[in-house]
């Protein structure tokens, strides 16, 4: 059944395009890495190769390949592919490099650009209008895809002429006035995009994984891009596409024609061994799978698969090596060899360990690529057994319609008002539905709560679940954006509105003792004998220990007064004392001292105190 439902699938699509393969399909491909007044670009150039090797493996007639082109060389490959695009059914242009908008408006920049002020824009950039005219005179499809939503570094350092002149973050939203027209961004307006950590950018990656797909529609193949670059830089990048096509698929690479059932029956029987190969899984297998069918969609799919194992049996080698190594450094160091031997065993332990790295790195990428070809696989025959169903019920209810209508002549009277509302019943039951998927609940409450972490308006982690945390976020983001979102539902609109938003809306909100310092929060530290205040500022602190004042004494003794107690006698407080043969005594209440004159108290009592008590 499944070669059936693939034989009919290729012979489906055989029939529907006709004369597809007589289709004229031209390509431009430009690449601008090394600028002369910026830092220069890693991956235009290596996106530029990867995607003009996948147009010509498609079979595209014509394909352009520019790189680093100077404003006169732009000109003149506009201008050049103009022309071809005249005789043409299918032109596309692909573009990597800096874009800017300015005002609304999509420039492409080249390599001999300087940008110093703001109207240099207008005389030393290509705007996308130019672009879009070079390619209008194709009679089908008018493709332009656009590598360009990079971080700009024009824009800093380029000055104003006149103040309110908008200068954009990314490429501004466009509409195509032409009909089939698209336009396909790496980042969608407003953001920029990213240069990845491997040779080439995710997006170029994801194209050619996805756009040379034989008879697959365009506007799938660039959705399945999208989710794909979503994917691989954490949901942070998200392509979008401008422009629309009319209700027909538009296959970017037309399905190869099958009309003949002995073909089908070798296709079967590739199909068979292949499947052998892949449950043995080692390169036995694919080698002898390889030598009886050298060519065509499964030997390729075998040759990657064979990448894989080639990158693993690297891999293990150098893991061995790098052992070795290690097991040497030890060995020599245990031993107490000479200082020279030891750092050469170290060195080539070293070596071996970052060979093992690199390896290990080869083996991933082979790893994902192996995997993503056997998706495509499956994709393929999946979706040819859904349209051998689709074409099996389509020529069942052909079939009803012809006996009905025989019936209907032979009886000589048209059929009843009955027999036509069941067939439009048939119908309606055979015909397939073409509604999409609906996104899932969590992977869009995840992408609005990683938007609301980047705005600064949510600080937990995104995990998809659509909690109280997540709801006062967006609450948040409502009160200093000026946005009424109910905080309860995570939909498209609150994303779309996040997405809008180029930096924070939220404010940094730090603890006591913290300042905001840029994106972060920071101990603020106080120096000796100062201290925070609940104010979150710096005071001076008194070292000294606290001394009662004349007026805290007054007040003590005031309290000790009005409470009736005394801490002191009444002596003490006059400072009198009297003394005599048997000591000394202080006098007593109600008592005071007066000196002894002579003659008054007897003889010899010149000079003493007396104690008087009256």
């Amino acid at each position: 059944m499944k070669a059936f439902g693939w034989f009919s699938f290729l012979l489906f699509i055989w029939l529907a395009c006709g004369s597809a393969h007589a289709e004229r399909r031209v390509a431009l491909v430009i690449g601008n890495s090394t600028y002369k007044s910026v830092p220069r670009l890693a991956n235009p150039v290596n996106d530029a190769a990867l995607v003009g090797g996948m147009f010509s493996k498609a079979g595209f007639d014509v394909v352009d390949i520019k790189l680093d082109l100077t404003v006169v060389d732009m000109r003149k490959a506009l201008r050049e592919f103009g022309a071809k695009a005249r005789d043409s059914d299918v032109a596309v242009i692909y573009y990597a490099g800096h874009g800017i908008e300015l005002d609304g408006n999509n420039y492409l920049i080249p390599t001999d650009a300087a940008l110093e002020t703001d109207t240099d824009v207008l005389d030393e950039t290509f705007p996308l209008d130019r672009v879009l005219f070079a390619i209008e005179p194709a009679r089908q499809l008018r493709l332009v895809i656009l590598d360009a939503c990079r971080d700009n570094p024009f824009a800093k350092t380029m000055k104003r002429t006149v103040a309110a002149r908008a200068i954009g973050r990314g490429l501004a939203k466009v509409e195509p006035a032409s009909p089939n027209t698209m336009i396909a961004f790496a980042a969608k307006a407003g953001s920029t995009a990213s240069d990845g950590d491997w040779k080439n950018s995710p997006f170029a990656t994801a194209l050619v994984e996805r756009l040379p797909i034989p008879g697959l529609d365009l506007r799938k193949a660039l959705g399945f891009v999208r989710d794909d670059v979503l994917k691989n830089t954490g949901y942070k990048q998200e392509p979008y596409v401008y422009g629309s096509l009319g209700g027909n698929d538009v296959p970017l690479v037309p399905a190869k024609p099958v009309v003949t059932a002995p073909q089908a029956s070798t296709l079967d029987a590739v199909r068979r061994d292949y499947e052998l190969a892949l449950q043995a899984g080692d390169r036995d297998g694919w080698e002898a799978f390889l030598r009886a069918f050298p060519d065509g969609y499964y030997a390729d799919l075998a040759k990657v698969q064979l990448k894989k194992i080639a990158a693993e049996e690297t891999r293990a080698a150098a893991a061995e090596k790098a052992r070795l190594a290690e097991e040497e450094k030890t060995r020599l160091a245990a031993s107490r060899a000479k200082k020279a031997e030891q750092e050469k065993a170290a060195a080539a332990a070293k070596a071996a360990e970052d060979a093992r790295l690199v390896a290990e790195r080869a083996k991933q990428i082979e790893e994902a690529r192996a995997a993503a070809a056997e998706q495509r696989r499956k994709d393929a025959e999946a979706a040819a057994t859904a349209l051998a169903a689709k074409q099996s019920a389509d020529k069942a209810l052909a079939d009803k319609i012809a006996e009905d209508k025989s019936a209907a002549e032979l009886a000589a009277r048209l059929p009843t008002e009955k027999g036509q509302e069941s067939a439009n019943q048939k119908v309606a039951a055979i015909a397939p539905t073409s509604a999409e998927p609906s996104h899932p609940p969590q992977e869009t409450a995840k992408l609005i709560q990683s938007e609301l972490r980047r705005v600064g308006c949510l600080s937990a982690a995104a995990d998809g679940d659509w909690n109280a945390s997540s709801q006062r976020s967006l609450l948040t983001f409502n009160k200093y954006a000026g946005t009424k979102f109910e905080a309860k539902l995570a939909t498209f609109d609150v994303l779309d509105a996040i997405k809008a938003k180029p930096g924070r809306v939220c404010p940094l909100v730090c603890e006591h003792g913290f300042k905001p310092d840029g994106e972060v929060c920071v101990k603020i530290n106080c120096r000796t004998d100062y201290r925070v205040n609940a104010e979150n500022e710096c005071e001076k602190t008194d070292s000294r220990k606290p001394v009662a004042t004349r007026d805290q004494s007054t007040t003590r003794e005031d309290a000790r007064q009005q409470s009736g107690k005394s801490t002191k006698p009444v002596a003490q407080r006059s400072g009198q004392m009297v003394c005599n043969g048997a000591g000394c005594r202080p006098v007593r209440p109600g008592c005071h001292l007066e000196v002894y004159q002579q003659g008054k108290h007897g003889p010899g009592s010149w000079g003493m105190n007396q104690e008087v008590c009256n």
